[in-house]
């Protein structure tokens, strides 16, 4: 039978595993707690940082695009002080490596009078034009040979232009502003000779460098009268350069020639010419 000393000894070491056990609970309560606080302080921290950054940063914006004035009044008819010849004779001399392949028109004789009707379907809409020989019988007779020949079809215009110059220039197969149909042909200018919204005008890098790179004029143009000009531009198609000059450029041009590739690119789908 145990003695007195026995038995308080074994009840001294039954409560000492009873604090201990208490306080290995207690322990494991205080990590537990310790633990989802820590996750709920993260988890208000990341939220306070993703609300805030969200208020006042939103997501990623375009810069505006600068506002481009276009004038709405057409200009004056293009007209020379004096009627040309009829016919005039026209040469179309060999000029590098055709850009596409195509066949030059024939030397020789051709019509100053008359008009020629023709649409540029592009991907932004149709460009209707009126060709007038009047103004340049030698021009007129290329466009529509290039155009009879799918020359124009499927390239893009590579440069506009929306201040001080307000043009869209096309009619290069590379895309790159120095392409050409292997040939070349005379200016057909006039001292006289001004530039405004709806002319339609052939691009050049001189004198008597003409080719099949043209620009349509939607708006201001103080040009010196050294581009040949030969028709112009519809109300319809001139609300389809206005479109694409509004989306603006990406001022690759800007240190050079000046404006840059259009933003809203355009396609040349077909060009129709009734002749």
């Amino acid at each position: 039978m145990p003695s007195n000393e026995q038995r308080r000894q074994a009840a001294k070491r039954k409560l000492e595993r009873q604090m201990q056990r208490r306080a290995e609970q207690a322990k494991r309560r205080r990590v537990i707690t310790i633990g989802a606080t820590i996750v709920v302080v993260i988890a208000i921290v990341i939220g306070v940082f993703y609300f805030s950054r969200s208020g006042s940063e939103p997501a990623a914006q375009q810069p505006p695009q600068p506002q481009v004035n276009i004038p709405t009044e057409l200009a004056p008819p293009p007209a020379r002080p004096a009627p040309l010849a009829d016919p005039v004779s026209c040469t179309y001399r060999p000029d590098g490596q055709a850009s596409k392949p195509v066949q030059p028109p024939a030397n020789g004789e051709v019509s100053s009078k008359g008009t020629v009707q023709a649409t540029i379907e592009t991907n932004q809409g149709n460009i209707p034009l009126t060709l007038d020989r009047s103004l340049a019988p030698c021009t007129v007779n290329s466009f529509v040979n290039l155009a009879k020949q799918s020359f124009y079809d499927g390239t893009n215009c590579h440069r506009i232009s929306t201040d001080g110059l307000q043009m869209l220039q096309c009619g290069d197969p590379t895309g790159q502003g120095s392409g050409g149909p292997g040939y070349a042909f005379d200016d057909e200018t006039f001292p006289e000779l001004k530039y405004g919204r709806g002319y339609l005008a052939m691009a050049n890098s001189g004198p008597n460098t003409n080719g099949s790179q043209f620009f349509m004029v939607f708006g201001d143009a103080q040009l010196s009268p050294d581009y040949t000009v030969f028709g112009t531009i519809s109300p319809e198609g001139l609300k389809v350069i206005d479109d694409v000059a509004r989306a603006g450029h990406d001022g690759a041009f800007d240190s050079s020639a000046g404006g840059g590739h259009p933003k809203k690119q355009v396609t040349f789908n077909k060009v129709n010419v009734q002749a």
